[in-house]
């Protein structure tokens, strides 16, 4: 946090300095990154990122769309051209804030031409099929993904939400590893809990769990205290599936 001398901004363990959430998907047929927050180029950077075939939107607060811009570097090798998968209220909101990319014809050759496609169901990227969960984050509505391949549900993304109906637990019951909204203990009006989130993940009964989008009231070594199979997520994680 800016201006923040607490413990947690202070403390020496790398995996208490994070950045926005955002995940990034290697499948054998594609790459693809679920949302470009704030600190996008940041992240590419350091993770060394030179792929990304397609684009997935959660939803359209600023930590996780002002990144945008910066796809272009990965759309340079095919003219600009993107691939980009969201709600059609964050493809609007997308489509205002840069409206510069979407416009067409694009005055700038070679530049960021985003692709708009509007999530109205499962859809597939190669053999991975995605779909999407709309869940509750305080009065609007965010989406998050379960990745799935040969029947197999792999990961379950939810990192913004401050609720998952039972309908959404039904659908992603059993997945690999599932990552979740945990923002701090105490409780938050736009995201889950440690205690929520940890309750969302009874019912769901993944294999693993691990808490993303967390706050500076969290520390890193409140991992210890968890449960078994259950994690909190940090910059740079990285975790093989197979399905």
């Amino acid at each position: 946090m800016i201006r923040c001398d607490c413990s947690v901004c202070r403390s020496t363990d790398p995996r208490d300095n994070r950045t926005r959430a955002s995940i990034y998907v290697k499948t054998p047929e594609c790459a693809i990154v679920v949302d470009t927050g704030t600190d996008f180029r940041t992240q590419c950077l350091r993770e060394n990122i030179w792929e990304v075939d397609a684009v997935i939107m959660t939803h359209s607060h600023t930590d996780h769309v002002m990144g945008f811009d910066d796809l272009r570097r990965f759309a340079a090798s095919r003219g600009g051209r993107m691939p980009v998968y969201a709600s059609a209220e964050t493809m609007a909101d997308l489509e205002r804030v840069y409206e510069f990319a979407f416009k067409t014809p694009s005055p700038w050759p070679g530049y960021l031409k985003p692709e708009p496609h509007i999530i109205s169901g499962p859809f597939s990227l190669g053999e991975t099929m995605i779909t999407p969960l709309p869940v509750p984050h305080g009065n609007s509505e965010t989406y998050g993904y379960l990745f799935s391949r040969h029947d197999t549900r792999l990961l379950a993304y939810l990192s913004d939400c401050s609720a998952v109906p039972d309908e959404i637990a039904r659908q992603i019951e059993g997945v690999q590893l599932l990552v979740i909204d945990a923002l701090r203990h105490k409780p938050h009006p736009t995201h889950l809990s440690v205690a929520q989130a940890l309750e969302v993940a009874e019912r769901v009964r993944p294999t693993r769990t691990l808490f993303t989008h967390i706050c500076h009231e969290l520390p890193q070594s409140a991992e210890s205290e968890l449960p078994p199979h259950t994690g909190i997520a940090y910059d740079g994680l990285k975790i093989d599936l197979a399905g």
